[in-house]
């Protein structure tokens, strides 16, 4: 399995390059949103990714179970794009705080295992915030989120194929 990580800041144009890579593979392609519409505004920006992917996609909304959703697509899915890692984090924080740290560790235990057992024909983009670029947060919480998503976006670098930083709309090739 060929791995891609796409990270950069908040509206960095990270989730579009994503997909602009994802569409040029050909094959069946899963999306995997990890966004929960709590909020009208939310639902707007949900409204525009949605409208951003065209009927190739068939789109798996999972907050909080992203291993076993991949896991179960694999081998179903020539393509799997998951938007987002860090929004992900955030609703485990938010719902299940305790069991954050295990369930990181198993998505990259996850992607350790499909790395090496899925066939290579199949391609998994992962898009996430690069959140370490900014000023040490206030609260317990934030720093919580910002230290366990470089966590994450570190482990989940190592093992991908290729890494990718947009910054202003620009893809810089990284790895």
């Amino acid at each position: 399995m060929k791995i891609v990580l796409i990270t950069g800041g908040s509206r960095s144009g990270k989730s579009a390059y994503a997909l602009k890579l994802a569409q040029q593979r050909a094959g069946k392609k899963a999306f995997v949103a990890t966004a929960e519409a709590l909020d009208d505004e939310m639902r707007c920006r949900i409204d525009a990714h949605k409208r951003q992917r065209d009927s190739a996609w068939e789109t798996f909304e999972e907050p909080l179970a992203v291993s076993e959703t991949i896991t179960g697509l694999a081998g179903k899915y020539d393509v799997i794009l998951v938007d987002c890692l860090t929004l992900w984090l955030s609703n485990l924080l938010m719902k299940e705080p305790e069991k954050a740290e295990r369930q990181c560790g198993d998505f990259i235990s996850t992607l350790n295992q499909m790395k090496t057992a899925q066939p290579p024909e199949t391609s998994l983009y992962l898009v996430t915030n690069e959140v370490g670029m900014s000023i040490v947060p206030e609260n317990r919480l934030a720093r919580l989120f910002r230290d366990a998503a470089g966590t994450l976006n570190q482990q989940a670098a190592a093992l991908s194929d290729e890494v990718y930083l947009v910054v202003s709309g620009l893809p810089l090739k990284l790895k």
